[in-house]
């Protein structure tokens, strides 16, 4: 099966594993209306075998570098008369033409195996006629483990960023259900697409969705007869406040000299404030110290991360939101092992601060920011007193 990677995989680690498939699959519904159907193939399915090593030279077991195009391609079955036949998903007939033109339709049956297509089929129960087009990615079929002497790390598929997506959302659920009527803020979770490739997306961080989401919500709470709503707008976005969350560089073990002595992140040891003076993260000394102050007010390991000055950088939305937003920005994230991996590691512990922190951050922010007076000047200040 030919396959595109996405984003900077270890693509080693995707090699001799038990594969499956997962994605959207275009339905065509017996009405004639299309649906957008979600589907997971709960058994493997395909696998990446390694070339043996009595069939590499010395160099090539030393440097191990798979072609993308060539060498990771999985396989999906032992091809047959069956496997990639064109036109036997189309046996029973259907519409061939577009309607209301002459223009043929190309079939999935002439671009797809008719064997993978009759798979989506019975899986979503539907005809092979039926499947109209689909996004579909490989995934490990292996579930999620929590391992150790102390069952202390968890170890998934996609933690990065997964695992921010559903903290975030637990936290914002209860404090929805905590109901508090004295809070004046306005909660807001964002989950974008696309960050391992830049962002720049009709979904991504660079795509509009953060400030129209900002703007819309502005202009239903501007009191009528109080001015522009741009400008209402404009004053929103200066008092609010933004954590961008993404998985952060724990300490590796075996590789510690790879992390700034002072800055070595551990597992289970908190949520760790992400600072890099080149802007590639978006912490300043003011949003850290948000960060800071909430975990002490909850009582939750807060750690520090700044990369060593001979070694590359990763990014996160968070400039990238600042920059066109301009909110206030702080980059955080659960400390993790073995980042882009097909299974990757955090530490159990680091779940819950995590969960925490975001709670306390919708709880108290709104008093806590009241107590910040970062942007008063102070010849001002001494003005005032005169």
């Amino acid at each position: 099966m030919n396959v595109e990677t996405y984003g900077g995989g270890l693509w080693h680690t995707w090699f001799d594993r038990e594969l499956t498939l997962a994605g959207a699959v275009i339905v065509r519904e017996a009405d004639g209306s299309y649906a957008k159907k979600l589907v997971h193939v709960k058994r493997p399915l395909l696998r990446v075998p390694s070339l043996a090593i009595h069939l590499q030279s010395a160099d090539e077991r030393a440097a191990f570098g798979p072609n993308k195009e060539t060498h990771l391609a999985p396989i999906l079955s032992l091809l047959d008369s069956e496997l990639n036949s064109t036109g036997s998903a189309n046996e029973k007939g259907g519409d061939d033409k577009v309607t209301g033109g002459d223009t043929k339709r190309q079939k999935r049956a002439d671009s797809h195996a008719p064997q993978l297509l009759k798979l989506l089929a019975l899986e979503l129960g539907c005809t092979p006629e039926d499947v109209m087009d689909f996004e579909l990615s490989l995934c490990d079929f292996q579930n999620a483990q929590i391992w150790g002497l102390e069952r202390e790390f968890l170890s998934s598929p996609r933690l990065d960023n997964q695992i921010h997506c559903f903290t975030c959302l637990k936290s914002i659920i209860a404090q929805a259900q905590a109901n508090d009527k004295s809070n004046p803020q306005v909660s807001m979770i964002a989950l974008f697409d696309h960050e391992e490739v830049g962002s720049e997306s009709a979904h991504g961080a660079g795509s509009p969705v953060m400030g129209e989401a900002l703007s819309r919500v502005s202009s239903c709470l501007c009191p009528p007869g109080e001015g522009d709503s741009t400008d209402h707008l404009v004053i929103t976005s200066r008092n609010s406040f933004l954590i961008s969350a993404d998985v952060a560089h724990a300490v590796h073990p075996n590789w510690a000299a790879k992390h700034e002595s002072n800055h070595s992140p551990k597992l289970n040891q908190g949520t760790v404030i992400k600072t890099n003076d080149n802007q590639r993260y978006a912490t300043n000394a003011e949003s850290g110290f948000v960060i800071r102050e909430l975990g002490r007010q909850a009582d939750i390991g807060i750690q520090e991360f700044m990369v060593r000055n001979d070694c590359p950088c990763g990014t996160t939305i968070g400039p990238i939101i600042s920059a066109r937003t301009g909110l206030r920005t702080v980059d955080v994230g659960i400390p993790s092992l073995s980042m882009h991996s097909i299974r990757e590691t955090i530490g159990v512990k680091d779940v819950t601060n995590s969960f925490v922190l975001f709670r306390e951050f919708f709880k108290t922010f709104a008093n806590l920011d009241t107590k910040c007076k970062f942007d008063v000047c102070q010849p001002c200040i001494a003005t005032k007193a005169n």
